[in-house]
């Protein structure tokens, strides 16, 4: 049985890693090169089934999966 992940954890575990302001890579397709951001916000549960976190320069939230602390 697949237990679904527990999007809570993950972005708890986020904010224990990584501060507002921390740089990370993320890119807005798979295989591009990754761009460079500063969060904006502590990660965040949206809807109840993802982990996201707001980027400076960019809008709208990302999955905090697609992401990574630099």
């Amino acid at each position: 049985m697949n237990r679904r992940p527990n999007p809570q954890k993950a972005a708890d575990d986020w904010n224990a890693r990584v501060q507002v302001g921390a740089s990370v890579e993320y890119s807005e397709v798979r295989g591009d090169p990754p761009k460079t951001f500063t969060t904006r916000t502590a990660a965040e549960v949206l809807s109840g089934h993802t982990a996201v976190v707001w980027l400076n320069g960019k809008s709208g939230c990302v999955a905090i999966s697609h992401c990574t602390s630099i």
